[in-house]
């Protein structure tokens, strides 16, 4: 063992206090608990009240959700840094076969040349409130699981509601904090107009692509810039050329110098769902049923595209930003799929769960309000996975299939309008098109008919296969079972595919909803069929509004009686709203006699480009100046080197992309990206042995914005010194 990694074993063995380092549980800390936290103990050199001050300005105040990530504001002219993935649909909207931004990168010298980000705005959370007791309180007395549910989503929106009518400048959401126990209300600021302002080149954004995704070592310069902007009564307004740079409370420092090895970091963002506090029998349906189905079902929508997209550039582009996203979660998927099996989840659940079952058998309280909780959670599990392949199914059929999603869209717009007085339906039909087509635009943005025609064959033989208590009626009405069921198939969709006018949007927009009278006196077979789809959804609501109800208490309680059992209290799982997580720099051992350091390097590209894989190609000029080793100031001497990726032993999930990576001071050192593969079960599970997530080093962003992309301007607005 060389004097390295003796010294790392002794860290982790010992934990050397002057380092702060101890073992901890995972946390996703609700802004709420931040104060419980000791934080100055685990190596924060700033006032904690600096990370988070309900009574003032924070370095809370810099972070924003941006599109479904976490973005941070990086000058006082709205400049945001996030991921280069997160901004990945924006700019293949902005690409064309001409203007290919998505592959060649773009870059803003002035303001006038950055681009509308479409379908992406900023929200910034304001202020939040506990309103558990008003919620639970409304159905103290409420018996029916199903009507217990409805009254407390109810009860949400209606919090909601009061809150946006007393300042209609917020957007007011609850939130769910512990199902069925704790709510949360948040207030947020959403600014409407985001643009870009600088992305790479995606050989360098998205480098290593499928190969390298959730993987260590990584070396993609997953980053982007964007900007927010504002009326110029600094007030939220649609884009418009007239508007001004917003102008944040707060904006985070960038710190050149970046980290060295077990250096205290932290991470403020908006991780999106964890799901720790189920019980086995969750973990279980997740691993029979959701993970494998949908990770296979992906995966051949992304094969089936990617050789649709050879077709032609503009096809290829069209269906990029689909192809990543499922290409993400398939991953993603299967890397939950290996953690679970690994660390054999779900029997550890199993033992948990059972010492929770002697636990309240040998308290007569306890067992008094809880002695049917395991059974009953036993029982509702056995219910949803009898028919769990028909509900996937259902839960995949309309972003599977364009067309069917469309016909959805048209088919809800044409019973409301049908339900409208005679004298009401021209006003309704004028006031709410516009609505459909923004809808219908989005669907379109992504759709190609070949690829519709191959998976919805794909849907089509996936329910002919299900047993007889799982019948797609829709499905049925087309194939006789115990027929030629795949000639069937074919036969209808070259039939109903080929007269379709939903296929052609320019008619679609000019023709079919011209008028209320176009529009109701249109039929044809994709719109019966989604009639035919959405009328057994509609049959299966009730018995699912139970189960979800159900659902809803029975974890409520599970919760509760963990909580007496442990004698402690848990950090709700994550769900979308605001977080800090903090934790050290830190490589680690995946498996036996093999040790991960925790920073890649410019080095590491050139030798990854050497194996002839293309998703290790990157531009030309990345070997020049590593030759010359024209670092500038971003080198880290101990690697005579510019650090590419990091990774660190914080606790993050998806949502969690973009959020600023700060060190002890609460400057931005990094920009976290990703998890490695063995972090993929962090939803359900995390542990400092296993748990490593993975960010893109600020000086490698500097370094490429400044050498590959002369992008100075940015440096310097950011107060980046060269």
């Amino acid at each position: 063992m060389n004097k390295k990694s003796l010294l790392i074993t002794l860290l982790l063995i010992g934990g050397l206090s002057h380092l702060g380092y101890k073992l901890r549980d995972e946390g996703m800390f609700p802004l709420s608990e931040i104060s419980k936290l000791d934080l100055k103990k685990a190596g924060l050199k700033i006032d904690q009240n600096e990370v988070y001050n309900p009574n003032g300005i924070s370095l809370v105040d810099a972070l924003v959700n941006v599109g479904g990530c976490t973005g941070s504001f990086v000058s006082d002219e709205g400049l945001i840094i996030t991921n280069h993935h997160c901004a990945f649909s924006a700019v293949q909207l902005a690409s064309t076969p001409e203007n290919d931004y998505l592959n060649k990168g773009f870059v803003a010298r002035t303001r006038e040349q950055e681009i509308e980000a479409k379908g992406l705005t900023c929200r910034i959370t304001d202020s939040y409130e506990d309103v558990s007791d008003r919620i639970l309180g409304a159905v103290k007395n409420i018996e029916d699981p199903a009507t217990r549910l409805q009254m407390i989503n109810n009860q949400m929106k209606n919090i909601a509601a009061e809150a946006e009518q007393k300042d209609p400048s917020i957007k007011a959401e609850v939130s769910e904090m512990f199902i069925g126990k704790t709510y949360v209300l948040f207030r947020y600021k959403t600014i409407q107009d985001v643009r870009l302002v600088y992305v790479p080149n995606r050989q360098i954004g998205e480098f290593g692509g499928e190969t390298d995704n959730w993987v260590w070592p990584r070396h993609t310069g997953d980053y982007s810039f964007m900007r927010a902007y504002v009326g110029k009564d600094g007030k939220p307004a649609k884009y418009s050329k007239d508007n001004i740079p917003f102008k944040p409370k707060k904006s985070l420092k960038v710190n050149a110098s970046g980290t060295n090895e077990e250096d205290f970091v932290f991470i403020l963002g908006y991780p999106g769902r964890t799901f720790r506090h189920r019980p086995a029998q969750f973990i279980d349906y997740q691993a029979k049923y959701v993970l494998p189905y949908t990770s296979d079902l992906y995966d051949f929508q992304n094969t089936t595209m990617e050789n649709v997209g050879k077709k032609d550039k503009a096809t290829e582009i069209r269906l990029a930003t689909r192809i990543k996203r499922n290409a993400n979660v398939m991953k993603n998927y299967r890397g939950k799929l290996t953690g679970i099996k690994g660390i054999d989840l779900v029997a550890k659940k199993q033992e948990e769960d059972a010492a929770l079952a002697q636990f309240i058998n040998n308290n007569s309280d306890v067992k008094a309000q809880y002695g049917n909780l395991m059974a009953n959670i036993d029982q509702l599990y056995k219910i949803i996975n009898g028919d769990a392949n028909r509900d996937l199914w259902l839960g995949q059929i309309y972003t599977s299939t364009s067309l069917l999603n469309v016909a959805k869209n048209i088919n809800i717009f044409k019973s409301n309008l049908n339900q409208q007085p005679a004298a009401q339906k021209q006003s309704y039909f004028e006031n709410n098109i516009g609505k459909l087509k923004q809808a219908l635009n989005t669907i379109y943005e992504a759709y190609d008919i070949d690829v519709d025609r191959r998976i919805f064959k794909r849907m089509m033989m996936d329910a002919v296969a299900f047993t007889p208590n799982q019948r797609v009626t829709a499905i049925d009405k087309i194939i006789n079972r115990g027929s030629n069921s795949e000639t069937m198939a074919n036969d209808y969709i070259n039939d109903t595919f080929g007269l379709t006018k939903l296929k052609d949007q320019d008619y679609v927009f000019n023709s079919l909803l011209k008028s209320p009278k176009a529009l109701t006196e249109y039929n044809d077979g994709l719109l019966l069929l989604e009639r035919d789809i959405a009328r057994q959804i509609s049959e299966l609501k009730p018995e699912k509004d139970r189960r979800d109800g159900l659902l809803n208490k029975l974890m409520g309680d599970y919760v509760n009686v963990k909580e007496k059992f442990l004698k402690k209290g848990f950090i709700p799982d994550a769900n979308s709203t605001l977080r800090l997580t903090y934790g050290y720099v830190r490589g680690y051992s995946p498996v036996d006699a093999t040790y991960m350091s925790p920073y890649t390097t410019i080095k590491g590209i050139l030798e990854k480009g050497a194996t002839g894989n293309p998703d290790f190609y990157y531009p030309n000029i990345i070997k020049a100046l590593w030759n010359k080793k024209d670092f500038g100031p971003f080198a880290k001497k101990e690697l005579n080197d510019v650090p590419v990726a990091f990774l660190y032993n914080m606790d993050t999930t998806g949502g969690n992309s973009g959020s600023p990576i700060m060190n002890a001071n609460g400057e931005l050192i990094g920009v976290n990206f990703d998890r490695a593969y063995g972090a993929t079960i962090n939803d359900y599970a995390w542990n400092e042995s296993y748990s490593r997530s993975i960010g893109v080093d600020i000086r490698y962003v500097l370094w490429a914005a400044s050498k590959i992309d002369q992008a100075d301007f940015l440096l310097k607005e950011m107060g980046v010194k060269l």
